[in-house]
Order: structure tokens, then C-alpha cells, then sequence
């Protein structure tokens, strides 16, 4: 059976709580197994017979919507196909290795066009520069995140598409349990 992870939007930020315990019991109502959450971001792994993971992610965000009362914004990678994307080096060693610099991995529900990949362009800063990849988006930020003048809310306006960010150690963490 197929192990998937679920990267949840919305979730623990903002006020919206929901404690870990209460969105593994979802996950189980949904009838999936081997469920476990990961840190308490939104990050939930599980197995499942369903092959179509366009139609999993809207399984799941309608359900979770109904459940917790507002949109949660739903991203599933097989957890074969996570491996790929931690271990993908969008930027030089140089770059990742450097004290005080960080990767982050945006999960979008599509791949962005050209147009869009432009417009990424016009954020790049000697804090921030951004690298597209299949349905990934990698932000390496050479300061404290906070810090940058980007933030998750002008990404998703330059993207046109909502997309949820994690750590690249939350990832490859992930990755390296699960795949």
C-alpha cells in the first residue's frame, strides 16, 4: 500500500491550533492507516489505497475544511517522490552549507509556468533567490527568514497558486524516515 505524506496549509499558524492526537484521529476517519503527524506543522504520513493524488488532496482538504470550520490548503507526495525533492540541490553546495543561509521547500499543487517563474525573478535579492522544480518551490534565504522582505503571502500572489513552506531539514527528516 502506498505511503503517502500530506503537507497541510493552515495548520497551527495564525491561531487555527489543532493539536496532533485530534488531526491523526481525522486522518483515521478518512479510513487511512499507519497514520502519524510530524512535527506539529501539518506535516501527516499515511497509507492508502488511492492512486490519484490530485483526488486525495481534495478527499482531504474538503474533509478537514468540514471538520475544523476553514480551508486547509492540501499537498500530498508519495513518499518515494519526497526523497526526490530533499535530496534535489536547487543552489551550489557554497550556497546551502553557508553559516546563517536557509533552504525552504514550497509545495504548490502545480508547476508553474514561465510567466510565474519570471516574476520570481523580480523578488530575487541578495537575501533571497527562489528555484522552480517540477511542483517544488526551493527559497534560499541568506538571513533569518523573518528577516527577509519576502514573506508565504507574496510568494502565493507572485505564484497564483497557494502553496505551504517547510524547512529543508523538516524534509529531508521526513524523507529520510519515510521513504
Amino acid at each position: 500500500m502506498p505511503k503517502y505524506v500530506a503537507f497541510l496549509r493552515a495548520i497551527n499558524v495564525g491561531g487555527r491550533r489543532i493539536k496532533m492526537d485530534q488531526l491523526r484521529h481525522l486522518f483515521e476517519t478518512l479510513r487511512f492507516s499507519n497514520v502519524e503527524t510530524f512535527i506539529a506543522s501539518g506535516n501527516v504520513i499515511f497509507d492508502s489505497t488511492f492512486k490519484n493524488t490530485r483526488a486525495l488532496e481534495k478527499k482531504i482538504g474538503d474533509y478537514l475544511q468540514d471538520a475544523l470550520g476553514y480551508k486547509v490548503v492540501t499537498f500530498i507526495r508519495a513518499a518515494t517522490e519526497l526523497a526526490a525533492i530533499a535530496h534535489y540541490k536547487p543552489f551550489s553546495d557554497a550556497e546551502l552549507e553557508a553559516e546563517g543561509n536557509s533552504l525552504y521547500i514550497g509545495f504548490l499543487a502545480d508547476s508553474p509556468g514561465d510567466d510565474v517563474q519570471q516574476k520570481l525573478r523580480l523578488l530575487t535579492t541578495r537575501v533571497d533567490d527562489f528555484h522552480i522544480y517540477k511542483r517544488e518551490l526551493y527559497w534560499l534565504c541568506r538571513k533569518q527568514i523573518r528577516e527577509s522582505e519576502v514573506s508565504g503571502a507574496l510568494l502565493e500572489k507572485t505564484l497564483g497558486m497557494p502553496a505551504t513552506l517547510r524547512n529543508s531539514t523538516t524534509v529531508r527528516k521526513i524523507a529520510s524516515k519515510y521513504s
